[in-house]
């Protein structure tokens, strides 16, 4: 389970991955162009591959 920061942060650093081109690991709407909503579908299916390192 993660805090809502390190949601926001991953969220936040997959949309950018996304915006800048990454590939998107999940199928979704044609008329979806945002890459944070996409991101957060991607988070919703546990599909997005940054990991979280606590100390």
């Amino acid at each position: 389970m993660y805090t809502r920061f390190e949601k926001a942060r991953i969220i936040g650093a997959r949309a950018l991955q996304i915006s800048y081109g990454a590939p998107v690991l999940i199928d979704y709407p044609g008329d979806m162009l945002d890459p944070i909503d996409i991101a957060m579908l991607e988070y919703g299916k546990d599909l997005i591959p940054i990991t979280v390192v606590r100390n």
